[in-house]
């Protein structure tokens, strides 16, 4: 929800109310593999956004009338928890949940080597446990390393951040606050080595200096996510390869 009936000064003294620049990430941390009976998953915090995801497959498709003959589909779900929110909302898809679900799908359709696997499935599925603005991305960048973690061949990683307007100026990573009461809100997705972008959405009114203002802020940032998307896949890496070392000796 952007730009709310009812006004709220986010910005205190240059500032904003969680004492970030305009330019600056809330902290992220990224754990991959943390799901054993998930073939790859990982966990994030963005700020106050708790994020899991969980990927399975490639497996047989089910219902078969699904299955493609040439390639793999995937199937993911998005879930925001009852919990996560102080508003409770009712368990079970809604329309915010089966929108969300599309957008991460067709994010990683085209990064996915679904040829590779032809007349399978891969199942996504990413649960929100607290949320605080920003969730889609966070999903997308959970979703990502998850897929990697489970082995399935992709051309890169997909990294996402949101953009928006606060008192009439650019801002980076929109708290819920910020969300609600804010200008405009841009969530953006891009493909880790070509910078393709992979999600596009806006809400409010920019104008086209302030888009460009926005897809520049937001690149930069994605670039800092994708780093901390590879180094989460590293240290599962050198983890697993300590232990067959260990063994070995």
């Amino acid at each position: 929800m952007v730009g709310g009936a009812t006004t709220k000064e986010l910005m205190v003294d240059g500032k904003r109310l969680d004492g970030r620049a305009l330019d600056e990430l809330r902290p992220v941390k990224i754990t991959a593999s943390v799901l054993n009976n998930a073939d790859g998953s990982a966990y994030i915090e963005w700020g106050k956004n708790k994020v899991i995801a969980g990927v399975f497959g490639p497996r047989p498709c089910h219902p078969k009338r699904m299955m493609d003959p040439y390639r793999a589909i995937i199937k993911s779900r998005y879930r925001l928890a009852p919990f996560s929110t102080s508003d409770h909302g009712r368990a079970g898809p809604n329309r915010r949940s089966i929108e969300l679900s599309k957008v991460i799908r067709e994010a990683f359709e085209s990064r996915v080597l679904l040829e590779q696997f032809p007349q399978t499935m891969i199942e996504l599925t990413v649960e929100v446990l607290e949320a605080d603005g920003g969730t889609r991305c966070a999903s997308l960048v959970a979703a990502s390393v998850a897929l990697a973690d489970a082995g399935i061949p992709m051309k890169d990683l997909v990294s996402a951040v949101a953009v928006g307007k606060i008192n009439d100026q650019i801002a980076l990573d929109l708290t819920g606050v910020e969300d609600n009461y804010g200008d405009s809100d841009i969530p953006f997705a891009l493909a880790g080595r070509n910078k393709e972008l992979m999600l596009f959405q806006m809400d409010g009114v920019l104008t086209k200096e302030q888009i460009n203002q926005a897809l520049d802020m937001g690149t930069k940032a994605c670039e800092k996510v994708h780093q901390l998307q590879v180094e989460a896949l590293k240290r599962v890496y050198e983890s697993k390869k300590q232990e067959v070392e260990a063994k070995e000796d």
